[in-house]
C-alpha cells in the first residue's frame, strides 16, 4: 500500500514535470515568442507530451499567452490579479483560460501563423483523446486506482497550483529586476522550469532564458538548463539572452 502510494506520487510528479518543461520550452519560448527554433522532431515530441498530460491545443495557448503580453495587468488581460483579483486568478485561472477560448476572434488574431497541420487536424486538436491515451497509460502502469490517483495530483498542481501561481502570484507578490508589473518569485521558478521569473520574461520576452544575472542570487531557470543541452546537440537555437540584449543595448 504505502510502496503503490509512493510509485503513485513519483510519476505524477513526473507526469507534472514533464507537461512543465513542454509548456514552457515549446509552448512558450518557442511557438509564443519565438526565443528560439526547435529542430522539428524535438517541437513534435513536445506536441505529444503536451497532449497527453494536459489537453492543450498549442495555438490556443498561444493566443491566450500573446493577449496577455499585449493587455498585461490592463483591460483586455485574460487573467490579470489587478483586474479580477488575486484569489480569483490563483484559484481560478483555468476558468478565465476558457473563457478566452470562447472568443472566436481570439486565434485568428492573436496567433494567425499557427496553421493546423495534418498532426494538429488528426491528433493534438482532440485533446480529450490525449488526455484519455494519458490516463489510460498511468493506470495500465499503476493500476486503476492508483492511475486515477496520479492523474488527478497532476491535474491538481499543473492546474491549480503551478500554471495559476505564474498568472498569479507573479503578478501579485515577489521583486522586480525590471520596470514591469510581473514578479519574480525564485521558489515558483524552481518548480516550473523557470517560469517564476515572470519579471525577467515581460522585461525581454524574446530572450530563451529567463533568469538575469544581474538579478537576485539562486535565480534558477531549468528551462534553460534543457534549452542549453538541445542547443549543443544542435536540436535548438536561441536567440540572445537577457544579458546579451541588455549588453547590445548598453553598447
Amino acid at each position: 500500500m504505502l510502496a503503490s502510494f509512493l510509485l503513485a506520487l513519483v510519476v505524477s510528479a513526473l507526469v507534472t514535470q514533464i507537461a512543465v518543461f513542454s509548456t514552457t520550452i515549446y509552448l512558450h519560448r518557442s511557438a509564443t515568442h519565438r526565443a528560439l527554433v526547435l529542430h522539428p522532431i524535438v517541437a513534435w515530441g513536445f506536441r505529444l507530451c503536451l497532449w497527453i498530460t494536459t489537453s492543450i491545443v498549442p495555438r490556443e495557448w498561444v493566443a491566450v499567452h500573446r493577449k496577455h503580453h499585449a493587455h498585461t495587468d490592463e483591460v483586455g488581460d485574460p487573467h490579470s490579479p489587478r483586474l479580477a483579483g488575486f484569489w480569483k486568478i490563483q484559484l481560478g485561472n483555468v476558468f478565465y483560460y476558457a473563457r478566452e477560448l470562447r472568443d472566436p476572434d481570439l486565434v485568428p488574431k492573436y496567433a494567425r501563423d499557427l496553421k493546423p497541420d495534418a498532426w494538429d487536424r488528426s491528433l493534438f486538436d482532440h485533446g480529450l483523446l490525449g488526455l484519455a491515451i494519458g490516463i489510460s497509460v498511468l493506470c495500465l502502469v499503476l493500476g486503476i486506482g492508483w492511475g486515477l490517483f496520479a492523474a488527478g495530483l497532476h491535474a491538481l498542481m499543473y492546474v491549480f497550483v503551478l500554471s495559476s501561481s505564474i498568472n498569479g502570484l507573479c503578478h501579485h507578490v515577489g521583486y522586480r529586476n525590471f520596470d514591469n508589473t510581473a514578479t519574480n518569485v525564485r521558489l515558483v521558478a524552481w518548480l516550473t522550469g523557470g517560469e517564476g521569473l515572470h519579471n525577467n520574461h515581460h522585461g525581454y520576452p524574446r530572450s530563451p532564458k529567463f533568469s538575469f544575472r544581474k538579478g537576485r542570487r539562486w535565480e534558477i531557470d531549468p528551462g534553460w538548463w534543457v534549452v542549453r543541452v538541445l542547443s549543443t546537440m544542435k536540436l535548438a537555437t536561441p536567440q540572445k539572452t537577457i544579458e546579451e540584449a541588455v549588453l547590445s543595448q548598453d553598447a
